[in-house]
């Protein structure tokens, strides 16, 4: 984690116990934003069916004149989840 661009100042009269529990939160919360900034990316990075379940749906059938339901598992990729339809 790098550190060098945030500047924390303790208050001049802090004694150990308070300077380490005021560096203790501080690290927690730096450790909390870079943990939820690396979920947000896995999140954008990640393929899921969320929002094209349907349109993918529909698409099959129009094109093979049958109702089927995506499943969880099924590939992301419109290429592999084609060649599964059989399947769905």
């Amino acid at each position: 984690m790098e550190t060098s661009r945030y500047s924390v100042s303790l208050p001049e009269d802090a004694s150990e116990d308070e300077a380490a529990a005021i560096a203790a939160a501080v690290s927690a919360h730096l450790r909390d934003r870079e943990a939820a900034a690396a979920a947000a990316a896995a999140e954008a990075d990640g393929e899921s069916w969320d929002g094209e379940r349907w349109g993918f749906a529909g698409r099959v059938n129009a094109l093979q004149s049958r109702d089927v339901r995506v499943p969880d598992g099924a590939p992301t990729d419109p290429w592999s989840a084609a060649g599964r339809t059989e399947r769905f």
